[in-house]
């Protein structure tokens, strides 16, 4: 046998062409091995990508058919192009670039660019307590609200059924016909229910009928219940005491629809959707809530600037804002800077236990840590008066001063070390050589430090105290868990306090009382967000001037 250079006892496989060389047929079965290996892994991230899709095709299937219902056509169309592009990007072979970046743009048009654009459509809204909704359910609310049970109303058999969670009037009225219906859909004729001896419908088809122990059970919310006879809402609707028998109810309010007008049939007042409020306005301005959402164009912005009950608070409140973020700022990076200059002395025995000393405050966090200072500045029991001051009943966080105080005092506490750990590496980062020539020119140690370190200090440290100064222009925690904007002003004519910061005045106009306004809340939220860009405009510009120093 001749051989042909391979090692003994390995085949060879004839050459193919005049210019190919002889291969050993183990090396060509290693190379299929591992073309079926890289194969089959491709088989693997594709199995993996079509799965992951498919549930995000699926969310997206049902969000379209919500959405479909509901008939919000803008949101339909935004959805649907974005599920087809997401499908073309991922089962496309090329489009690398877009498959990293996909997933961060949705997020960043979920989370950031529609939240920024739909408070800024709620800002133009009536959106808030008694305005959350669209006319139809305010109608329907209205009516439902002031009706009375008819003295001679006929008696409606009723078993009721549940189905996803819902319960569903069956009803057998007294000329024998039956329907169903729930709070939010009228009562339709049935034909396939079952009936029992007494010609009374007991089961349908798709639904549970209810026995009488989970009557009993359930019994508020099914006296809670009201199911619409038909679409029109004056024909009235049909409740039920006992969950065996319902009764008509009618109201005595009457909606014109051509009109747009309700009528109190008691009182024969006339309210009238003047299309602008939201709501049904008598003639002497009595109004009649629930009423709906509609774009009350700059009107929440005009109460802010307009309205002096809201004027003066929000301008003081603005002022504390400003001062809170300034001073905030300035003497966490004074103390900082102070002891970071301290520590950083070479000639100082244990600087790294006293460094893990005082970062201890920023390792916990700062909700907690507002609670705590809360429970030690209690007058009566906290640790401050009962301890430092002898039992003295100083009133730290229901005094308008001393609460400022307080709050400025506890983020010192919070933010000195951040700006203790950044300053370190700032002054660390500066070479010797500088501070060692203008030695040698004869500089002392204040002239160095105000003359050379402190510049070369700002240029790192500049931009770090644009951002804190942006985060404590936001900082709800401290104010809400130390204070909760307190002292209360009973003269505003808003929820606030004389703790209060922009951002705690937005939380509370949105969310606190009963009396909540999204739309004036969503218009102080944009006056939060121009202030903000203007001064990190300024600021940034204002450090342009630092970098000429490196």
């Amino acid at each position: 046998m001749t051989s042909t250079g391979t090692e003994q006892g390995e085949a060879t496989v004839p050459p193919q062409g005049p210019d190919e060389k002889p291969v050993p047929q183990s090396s060509r079965s290693r190379r299929a091995a591992r073309v079926a290996e890289a194969a089959s892994a491709g088989v693997k991230v594709l199995l993996v990508k079509i799965a992951l899709l498919s549930i995000v095709d699926a969310i997206s299937v049902y969000a379209l058919m919500v959405l479909f219902l509901r008939e919000d056509w803008l949101v339909f169309g935004a959805v649907l192009v974005v599920t087809l592009i997401v499908n073309w990007i991922y089962f496309s072979r090329a489009k690398l670039p877009a498959k990293y970046l996909a997933p961060g743009l949705i997020f960043l048009l979920i989370f950031q660019v529609f939240v920024i654009g739909y408070t800024g459509y709620i800002a133009f809204t009536n959106y808030g307590t008694g305005h959350n909704s669209d006319k139809p359910d305010a109608v329907n609310a209205l009516i439902v609200s002031s009706q009375q049970r008819v003295p001679d109303s006929p008696t409606y058999d009723l078993t009721v059924v549940e189905r996803l969670g819902m319960y569903s009037f069956l009803v057998t009225d007294p000329d024998g016909e039956i329907s169903v219906g729930g709070t939010d859909a009228p009562l339709s004729p049935v034909t396939d229910a079952t009936v029992d001896d007494s010609g009374k419908a007991v089961e349908l088809p798709g639904y549970t009928s209810l026995a009488f122990s989970d009557i009993v059970a359930n019994q508020e919310a099914i006296a809670a219940l009201s199911v619409p006879l038909s679409d029109d809402p004056n024909d009235g609707t049909l409740r039920t005491p006992d969950g065996s028998s319902a009764y008509l109810y009618l109201s005595d309010l009457v909606y014109d629809e051509a009109a747009g007008t309700m009528t109190n049939t008691t009182t024969n007042v006339v309210y009238t959707d003047n299309g602008e409020t939201g709501s049904f306005v008598a003639a002497d301005g009595t109004e009649l809530l629930p009423g709906w959402k509609v774009n009350v164009g700059l009107a929440n912005f005009a109460e802010a600037f307009g309205s002096e009950s809201i004027r003066g608070p929000l301008i003081s409140v603005t002022l504390w804002t400003f001062a809170f973020a300034f001073l905030s700022v300035l003497t966490t990076f004074a103390l900082g800077l102070f002891l970071a200059i301290v520590f950083n002395n070479l000639r100082m025995r244990g600087r790294n236990f006293y460094r893990v000393v005082l970062i201890l405050p920023y390792a916990f966090p700062a909700f907690l840590s507002a609670l705590v200072w809360a429970g030690m500045l209690n007058p009566q029991f906290g640790f401050v008066n009962q301890v430092l001051f002898g039992g003295a009943e100083i009133p730290w966080l229901t005094n308008e001063w001393l609460a400022k105080f307080s709050i400025i005092f506890v983020n010192l506490w919070l933010g000195f070390p951040y700006m203790f750990l950044v300053c370190t590496g700032a002054l660390q980062s500066i070479p010797e050589e500088i501070q060692e020539a203008a030695t040698v020119d004869g500089a002392r140690s204040g002239q160095i430090f105000r003359l050379i370190k402190l510049p070369l200090l700002l240029v790192s440290v500049a931009p770090l105290l644009i951002s804190s100064f942006a985060f404590n222009f936001n900082n709800f925690n401290l104010i809400y868990m130390l204070t909760n904007g307190g002292p209360r002003d009973v003269t505003a004519g808003v929820n606030v306090g004389a703790t209060d910061i922009l951002i705690s005045m937005v939380y509370k106009v949105a969310f606190v009382g009963a009396s909540r306004d999204y739309g004036l809340a969503s218009a102080f939220s944009i006056i939060i967000f121009l202030l903000v860009a203007i001064v990190s405009i300024i600021s940034f510009k204002q450090t342009k001037a630092l970098e000429e120093l490196n």
